[in-house]
């Protein structure tokens, strides 16, 4: 053997050895890094819970000033987004609002953005503050309750950076809403790992009914085993994009993929919103259950006797729903904070219904 090829030989067992004692002395080393999972991912097997409350690291308790700490957590939970996600936004964009490059306390930077979570202008409302009481497009917020959305006041910058990630996609999908946010990949890495280091748990949650993992028990929770197979294809068209008028199989909108999954169980009910409404048996909140579909007053040309958008109820407080083009893709939410609900409907006991359901039983005997 040549001096070159001992020493290959020799660099190779070594290498072996060590990484043999790392499994056998630290194997905790292997098995102990926070996971966080992309895109609607969830590491708990609990399939009823919300987002869980992530306690604040020391990291987090010495780096975050404490008035912004407090309306990262009262905000993230009031809207439905993790608060460590909203914090970790604010320590990228301007350290909290310590920063003194321009646009932060006053004025714009180079691109437009301004306030403690930089947010363009334009998206916040033409101007950097606006009235409430006026007709805008954007995401002005009143956090503090003066009447103005004021980009550069920490109250009404934060509440409205978490309606805006709300809408793109935070809780459930945390990476496609701070991207969003800031069109990089590199700045929604890095957002990620600072939220890990805020969270107690070294983690980024997402809500479990978000993952597939969740979907089986969901399905054997079913009242029956109609309700089963309407749970099984609505749950599956999870991820596919919103489109109006849609009905499949590769986009829908919201009563379309509640019209194709009562389709795929040998069931007819209406095409749309409006018509689905009148057409189920009325249901007591706290009634409701899985199959049932929830009601809201919201999108053009409705109102409190005509709601305009559904969702289907997959368990106690929890919803499939295509909620519109901006708001990402189908999936499971939950209705109980959504403040335009209307109420519930079971289309299961419509007569119509009924007779279909006896004509595929007599079909099965």
């Amino acid at each position: 053997m040549t001096t070159s090829k001992f020493r290959l030989f020799l660099l190779l067992g070594l290498a072996g050895a060590l990484l043999l004692v790392l499994v056998v002395v630290s194997p905790m080393l292997l098995i102990s890094v926070p996971s966080f999972i992309s895109d609607g991912g969830g590491t708990s097997t609990d399939c009823t819970d919300d987002v869980q409350v992530e306690g604040v690291s020391d990291s987090a308790a010495s780096d975050i000033p404490a008035d912004y700490l407090e309306l990262y957590k009262k905000y993230g939970k009031e809207i439905g987004v993790q608060w460590n996600i909203l914090a970790a936004v604010g320590k990228r964009e301007t350290d909290h609002g310590r920063s003194n490059l321009p646009g932060v306390k006053s004025g714009t930077n180079y691109a437009g953005a301004a306030g403690p979570m930089q947010f363009l202008i334009s998206t916040w409302g033409g101007k950097a503050r606006v009235s409430m009481s006026s007709e805008f497009n954007g995401y002005a917020s009143d956090g503090d309750g003066d009447g103005v959305g004021d980009v550069y006041n920490p109250a009404d910058a934060i509440l409205g950076a978490a309606k805006m990630l709300k809408r793109n996609g935070a809780p459930e999908n945390v990476r496609r809403a701070l991207f969003t946010y800031n069109r990089a990949w590199w700045y929604v890495d890095q957002v990620v790992e600072i939220a890990k280091k805020y969270a107690e748990s070294g983690d980024v949650r997402v809500p479990p009914q978000a993952s597939e993992e969740c979907d089986d028990p969901l399905v054997a929770a079913a009242p029956s085993e109609v309700v089963a197979k309407i749970l099984q294809f609505a749950l599956a068209q999870r991820g596919k994009p919103y489109l109006w008028g849609g009905t499949g199989p590769d986009a829908f909108d919201c009563s379309g993929v509640i019209y194709a999954a009562y389709r795929a169980a040998g069931l007819t009910i209406p095409r749309t919103t409006f018509e689905q409404w009148p057409f189920g048996v009325k249901v007591a909140g706290g009634d409701e259950q899985p199959g049932d579909l929830v009601f809201f007053n919201a999108g053009p040309g409705t109102g409190p006797d005509r709601p305009g958008h559904v969702g289907l109820v997959v368990s106690k407080g929890k919803m499939l729903e295509a909620r519109c083009r901006l708001c990402g893709p189908i999936k499971v939410t939950s209705y109980q904070a959504r403040g335009n609900r209307v109420g519930f409907t079971r289309p299961l006991q419509n007569p119509d219904v009924l007779d279909q359901l006896k004509r595929l039983q007599n079909a099965t005997l």
